[in-house]
């Protein structure tokens, strides 16, 4: 079958809508990059190209997400092995690595990445400021385990990764806690859309309209901060306002934001007061 007749047959399987999930999918099949498809779409699939990217639109038609399709997704400047365990990296986690690096000086520091799931925000951090000493933490093992296997591909040093629950198995203070925890409401309809329904629910929600979560590593955090420490955090589109209360009830100050690609408020950071 040619290329282009695969993909015209693929859009009638799965809908106009998934047209660059097939073109990924179909890339990874040809080993070759998305411009190939439009510059040779004559070129023939043989029997065993065509066999796997049928296999491909087969789990795509379920609504199995192309990264664990595929068992990798791209963050930041790297790539990054994905599994059902953990949340798949987003583009607009970016913004929070963003921030992170915006806030303090190039100098050695201390930081904590809170629910590191894939470790992407930890491993982003780390490989932009390797005189930095950063842990990630995460609850859930397996999600450690593949943390520890990214960092380990990606050949990066300054990096820990342990288990357990927010603070709990973090060792001594820190300059910096980041964390994209769970923030949405728990009766939220779109958790029954689309690569949501392939996620684990404890990594997306949370009690109190998404925000128990929040406000636990908010009023936490002093205790776990250095002098004049910062906290970053990752939330719902329209909870700004209110994680900005909840900065300023326990005491931080600076609180600021920043819009994710799409122009929503995505991340709200704070300074603790210094003593």
């Amino acid at each position: 079958m040619r290329i282009d007749t695969a993909l015209a047959l693929s859009q009638t399987l799965v809908g106009d809508e998934a047209k660059v999930d097939v073109e990924h999918l179909l890339c990874e099949v040809l080993g070759q990059s998305r411009a190939y498809l439009y510059t040779w779409p004559e070129r023939e699939l043989n029997p065993e190209q065509m066999a796997r990217f049928t296999a491909f639109l087969e789990q795509r038609q379920l609504g199995v997400p192309v990264a664990h399709i595929l068992g990798r997704r791209a963050f930041w400047d790297f790539e990054l092995e994905v599994n059902a365990s953990t949340l798949i990296p987003r583009a607009d986690t970016e913004a929070l690595v963003e921030e992170a690096l915006s806030l303090v000086a190039s100098e050695p520091l201390r930081v904590a990445d809170l629910g590191t799931g894939t470790g992407a925000v930890a491993l982003a951090l780390a490989r932009e400021r390797p005189f930095w000493d950063v842990w990630g933490c995460d609850k859930i093992p397996e999600a450690v385990a593949l943390a520890r296997r990214n960092a380990e591909r990606l050949r990066v040093q300054n990096l820990t990764f342990v288990d357990g629950s927010w603070f709990e198995p973090l060792e001594g203070k820190f300059d910096l806690i980041v964390s994209n925890p769970p923030y949405i409401d728990p009766d939220d309809p779109h958790l029954g859309q689309g690569d949501l329904r392939f996620e684990p629910l404890t990594a997306l929600t949370a009690a109190d309209h998404g925000l128990a979560d929040i406000e636990h590593i908010i009023k936490q955090a002093r205790h776990h901060l250095n002098r004049a420490g910062w906290v970053v955090l990752e939330h719902g589109f329209d909870q700004a306002e209110r994680v900005a209360q909840l900065f300023a009830s326990s005491g931080f100050c600076n609180i600021r934001h920043r819009r994710d690609y799409g122009g929503n408020m995505r991340v709200t950071a704070g300074q603790i007061e210094q003593a």
